[in-house]
């Protein structure tokens, strides 16, 4: 791997959970190494089951996962010029994984946004609290997991042959999932031309960010346990999931991630949110649960760009100067990284 010329420098500057962070991240540098063309051995038996059509522009394929012997629902929005193939962009919901309200369809402007883009918008259906990796055993109560091979292995060859892709890929995600985009990118180097984490924590070997996966899969997912999806606490799956630990592999991706601090903002922490369906409520219980939250993906956030840093691999992190834990952000953070997106699909 050849080592990146000294280029433009992108000032991140932030406040962590409990400290002020200034942190210089490299950007806007030509990465190393494109994403490669194609894609793996599919898992065996794995296969599109029907292909359903919703309107002119978004379609579900109903793939059938061999690994986790399942059909999983993959929601897509065409490309608004289908003349020639085009990139995909994968776009992962959230720790709900899109079988609840807190979707990227039913809460933010996506349809509308991507009415212009050549771009096919991908998203998968399913994966609650499963942080979308594989997962040592079976869960007693949220069931069977192997969501990375699902994501790297069975489902692109299909979807992208489904929809003549042109074999460059990005993926983007929030809070649960915007761990895993880098966790999929480190273990299939090369395969993704691009990142995008918005209000995640990528720290998951250390008692912190153990903690807050703890929470995360059994206290908000109801798993029986948490070590049934990487082993114990002190051995080797949470290291080889670190994507903190694990940065140096992320060399030659291009990566993009953006923070709240916590601190209410205008208009997507008042009342004006047209999210608000209870009213005050809803409204409390984002800025005061919501505001904790983006609090500690700050500071992993702050931590994680320092790493990238110290490392020489180009960045480009965007600290919000307020924020909570919500979805009014995540779509001003997908118009605001799409440039970044687009870059990196060869739009």
């Amino acid at each position: 791997m050849t080592r990146h010329s000294t280029a433009t420098w992108k000032r991140a500057v932030g406040a962590a959970a409990t400290a002020a962070a200034c942190i210089l991240v490299p950007a806007g540098q030509a990465l190393a190494a494109p994403a490669t063309e194609g894609t793996s051995a599919v898992s065996e038996g794995s296969y599109v089951e029907s292909v359903e059509t919703v309107s002119d522009r978004e379609i579900v394929i109903n793939v059938y996962s061999a690994s986790m012997d399942r059909t999983i629902p993959v929601e897509v929005i065409l490309p608004a010029d289908r003349s020639e193939p085009r990139p995909v962009l994968y776009l992962l919901n959230g720790a709900g994984g899109g079988v609840d309200r807190a979707t990227w369809k039913r809460q933010t402007d996506l349809l509308e946004f991507f009415e212009d883009k050549n771009v096919n918008v991908v998203t998968p259906i399913g994966g609650a609290w499963s942080y979308y990796t594989d997962w040592q055993q079976d869960d007693a109560v949220i069931g069977t997991h192997k969501w990375e091979t699902f994501l790297n292995e069975e489902m692109p060859p299909l979807v992208e042959a489904e929809l003549n892709a042109d074999g460059n890929r990005a993926l983007a995600a929030i809070s649960m999932s915007a761990t895993s985009v880098f966790n999929l990118a480190i273990h299939k180097p090369g395969f993704y031309n691009g990142v995008a984490a918005y209000s995640g924590c990528v720290q998951s070997s250390d008692p912190i960010g153990q903690q807050f996966i703890k929470t995360v899969v059994e206290v908000w997912g109801g798993a029986e346990s948490v070590e049934n999806m990487w082993g114990p606490l002190d051995g080797p799956g949470w290291v080889e999931n670190d994507p903190y630990v694990q940065a140096e592999k992320l060399r030659g991706t291009k990566i993009y991630m953006s923070t709240g601090n916590g601190l209410p903002g205008i208009p997507n922490d008042t009342p004006a949110n047209p999210r608000m369906q209870n009213g005050q409520a809803d409204l409390a219980n984002q800025i005061i649960v919501g505001g904790v939250i983006e609090a500690a993906t700050n500071y992993c956030t702050a931590n994680m760009a320092r790493r990238l840093y110290e490392l020489g691999i180009p960045a480009v992190v965007d600290f919000r100067p307020t924020g909570t834990h919500s979805w009014g952000y995540w779509q001003d953070d997908l118009h605001k990284s799409w440039p970044f997106l687009a870059d990196a699909l060869g739009i």
